[in-house]
């Protein structure tokens, strides 16, 4: 068993949360981790030493005394070695390289365009990481950036096979389908390579950003397509083959309906999404080319757009209500270029309280993802810190 596949109570004093607890700054010493743990302290020590041999952990000294020797404090190494992230969008990716704390170092967004293949925006992005890490001051202290690098996290926008690291049957992604994107990536690097969900990893970094102390959470991510990542028992629930939490083709809208990237008709993402609406109002003679233009119309107060605007509010809100009373989550989140748009989130909030059971919503947060453009490149570099906490 993984520690992503270990229960939530299992994890409780392990190595992941132990180092969770120091980059936080919730323990600076041994015997922190010890009291917020349970753990003895000779567990605990023995854990602190195995992540320090891993480079994951380090001793910065002697901290004050309560009465007793001084305690070695703890902290996580911010310089020397980084981990490598990648979100990938259909039009722009944003690319960064983060501490061992999952704190960016540096980031940057480029332009993509995703139907020129796998191999191509790939290898660039790769290009981009590896650019960034040897222009890295902290990660090239001493003159080299040999060993700097940990691992790369890379999120993809359509389905992923999490334990084999390949695409199936991706909507808008040409020549996307079965791609192995872990093996084209260990041919170039070599440091770990995990691959997943872009949905997941904006679950992930959002979670571990806002929520660390919630168990169950629903994180949605709106922007050209539309998805969402689960958080059960404090960590990502992916299901039996990576597709949990993939409502976008569930259907809301009976036929005649909008026809579906993936061969039905009607489903979420063919009502709600960015590149929905721009067709929308396309269809309606609204002379706009993409989800920028479409924001604008609704910030500007645009009757047609806004309109739209609720109807997808409302269809995410019908899709998630069965959700939220299927899963009783403590939170749900949207976010995404979608998630500015409050008629949106207004009309789906809305929806939520209205189809949702009392008791699921008593105490449930509805809230915007919080952690700006870098919480898919957060998730990213968690789900790499945590790959190396586990195999260590």
């Amino acid at each position: 068993m993984t520690i992503d596949d270990a229960p939530r109570d299992a994890l409780r004093g392990g190595p992941r949360e132990l180092l969770r607890w120091v980059a936080t700054g919730a323990a600076v010493s041994r015997a922190d981790l010890s009291r917020l743990s349970g753990l003895s302290p000779s567990t605990v020590s023995q854990r602190v030493e195995a992540l320090i041999s891993q480079g994951l952990l380090e001793e910065t000294g002697a901290g004050r005394s309560r009465g007793g020797r001084r305690p070695r404090q703890l902290a996580v190494p911010t310089g020397g070695a980084v981990v490598g992230a990648i979100d990938l969008g259909a039009h722009h990716a944003r690319v960064g390289t983060l501490d061992l704390s999952g704190r960016v170092v540096q980031a940057r967004t480029l332009p993509v365009r995703i139907e020129d293949g796998p191999e191509a925006v790939l290898g660039a992005l790769l290009t981009e990481v590896a650019a960034l890490v040897h222009h890295d001051p902290a990660a090239s202290a001493g003159g080299s950036t040999a060993g700097a690098l940990r691992g790369i996290g890379i999120g993809i926008p359509g389905p992923v096979q999490h334990a084999t690291g390949r695409v199936v049957s991706p909507s808008r992604m040409p020549g996307w389908n079965g791609f192995d994107v872990a093996a084209f990536c260990a041919g170039r690097v070599d440091v770990p390579v995990i691959v997943d969900n872009d949905a997941n990893l904006m679950a992930l970094g959002a979670h571990r950003t806002a929520h660390p102390e919630l168990d169950h959470a629903v994180y949605i991510k709106a922007g050209t397509g539309i998805g969402s990542g689960v958080i059960s028992s404090g960590r990502l629930h992916r299901g039996a083959q990576g597709s949990a939490g993939d409502i976008s083709h569930c259907r809301v809208v009976a036929d005649p309906a909008p026809p579906c990237t993936c061969g039905n008709s009607g489903c979420l993402e063919a009502v709600a999404s960015g590149a929905a609406l721009v067709t929308a109002l396309r269809g309606q003679g609204v002379p706009v080319s993409d989800l920028t233009g479409v924001i604008r119309l609704i910030d500007d107060g645009d009757r047609q757009a806004t309109a739209l605007a609720r109807q997808a509010g409302r269809a995410v809100g019908e899709i998630l209500a069965v959700v939220v009373n299927f899963f009783n989550p403590q939170v749900v989140a949207i976010g995404g270029r979608l998630a500015d748009c409050e008629p949106l989130l207004a009309s789906m909030r809305a929806t939520l309280y209205e189809r949702c059971l009392p008791l699921a919503t008593q105490t449930l947060l509805i809230e915007r993802v919080a952690a700006g453009q870098d919480v898919g490149i957060t998730g990213a570099a968690h789900l790499v810190i945590d790959h190396v906490v586990a195999a260590g």
